[in-house]
């Protein structure tokens, strides 16, 4: 369950930030952190 609601905001994310929303609302740094939640389940698999 946290898997499907981590993806489901990863993408709303990414989508907000390749239309240029986060920019507009200056809130690009939901970007990154959203690479540093991703990073330690890269490093442990």
């Amino acid at each position: 369950m946290f898997m499907l609601i981590f993806y489901a905001v990863a993408v709303v994310v990414l989508v907000l930030h390749f239309t240029g929303f986060l920019k507009e609302h200056n809130l690009e740094w939901l970007v990154l952190v959203l690479a540093v939640s991703v990073f330690p389940a890269v490093i442990y698999l």
